[in-house]
């Protein structure tokens, strides 16, 4: 529908248009190969340190602690395998139940290598305890997984306590911060996380391009073999169009960091005292340490897919939970984490805005929100069974 109003920043975010300024150069005309010593290769080679250098700064890294990857999954595969077989002695890890499917999926791949994994518990908010991450760690602790911010209800973690506590162990911690890049303030020289995992198409760059910080000094083995580059950590021709386009939105995400999130932030509130008016329409969460574009709802006596697909009729596109998990029709490992029981998992929705959305779309939103609502109620087995 050419006309919807577009609610579902978490899972991607539109192509800004200055972005694809910054990549067309790359994507016509002469381009060479980075690792190439003549000209057009030099040429490419320059565009890509330049983007490393935007996407350390977006969070205070030093640009060759940055390595281009295709994309958050694949930073948080080379994070979480990286780190077990760079210390091959260690069988142990620590990982928080609501991480993404990219960081889950690479640990129970561990697990079933024959690591001994330590799964810690979360409040009703999704938020993980310091102590509770304190008494896990072990002699034999490979490395730690929390999140930065999560990617379903937007709870922001306490990272640099929890990175604070793993510093002193002497145990690497990661964070995926691919929701949480470009809408709360990053900055490694501070939090003293190991790793930490980005993706370009989450604030307004291409999709098919992410980034992985790797702490000076800190070990990791590469997933991908070729031909050396990324400092052997991820080889492969890079993508330059993506590696640019990315620099160019990291830039943006910095300078205009004060204003995106405030904008977003009101635009968060409003919705939040719009919907929950509505009876049996609760927010899921953390109430204040959350990222300030997102509204994760349970919508009692409504199916979410229904809600979605009514919704998307309407002209307003929302997510149904995790887009990176909704292929399968399962509960959400994070809300059943935060205590929440599968029928109220299947009743849930999430609503993330974005720097281009304005006040009169989120009126609009509202009005269509409470009748579909309504009306899916009166049909819906889940408010007569």
């Amino acid at each position: 529908m050419a006309d919807s109003v577009y609610l579902d920043y978490a899972a991607t975010s539109p192509l800004d248009g200055r972005v694809l300024e910054a990549m067309l150069p790359h994507l016509q005309g002469l381009r060479g190969n980075a690792s190439s010593l003549h000209a057009p290769g030099a040429a490419s080679h320059e565009a890509i340190e330049a983007a490393r250098e935007s996407v350390a700064a977006l969070i205070g890294a030093s640009p060759g602690d940055i390595t281009f990857t295709g994309g958050g999954t694949e930073s948080d595969n080379l994070a979480v395998l990286g780190l077990a077989r760079a210390n091959p002695e260690k069988r142990h890890i620590v990982v928080s139940p609501v991480e993404h499917a990219a960081v889950r999926e690479s640990v129970r791949h561990l697990e079933q290598e024959g690591y001994e994994v330590t799964r810690l518990g979360v409040d009703g908010h999704g938020i993980v305890d310091p102590e509770e991450l304190e008494r896990a760690l072990r002699p034999d602790t490979a490395f730690v997984a929390v999140m930065w911010a999560n990617n379903e209800v937007g709870t922001v973690e306490p990272v640099e306590e929890l990175a604070r506590i793993c510093i002193e162990k002497g145990v690497p911690l990661h964070a995926d911060a691919v929701q949480a890049a470009g809408r709360v303030p990053l900055d490694v020289g501070r939090v003293p996380v190991s790793t930490l995992a980005l993706s370009s198409h989450k604030i307004y760059g291409p999709q098919g391009v992410g980034a992985l910080y790797v702490r000076e000094g800190v070990k990791l083995e590469p997933v991908i073999f070729g031909g050396g580059q990324e400092k052997g950590l991820r080889s492969g021709t890079e993508n330059l169009a993506g590696i640019a386009g990315f620099g160019a939105a990291a830039r943006f995400a910095a300078e205009e960091f004060e204003e995106r999130t405030r904008h977003e932030k009101e635009l968060r509130d409003r919705i939040v005292e719009g919907v929950t008016t509505i009876p049996g329409v609760r927010l899921n969460g953390h109430p204040e340490m959350r990222l300030p574009n997102n509204v994760h709802l349970t919508v009692e006596g409504v199916e979410s897919e229904s809600l979605v697909l009514f919704l998307d009729a309407l002209g307003y596109a929302i997510g149904r939970g995790s887009a990176c998990a909704s292929s399968g029709h399962k509960a959400s490992p994070v809300l059943l984490a935060m205590g929440q029981g599968e029928r109220e998992a299947f009743s849930a929705v999430r609503i993330t805005v974005g720097k281009d959305n304005t006040s009169e779309e989120i009126d609009g939103f509202l009005e269509a929100f409470s009748r579909a609502v309504e009306q899916l109620r009166e049909l819906s087995p889940l408010q007569t069974s």
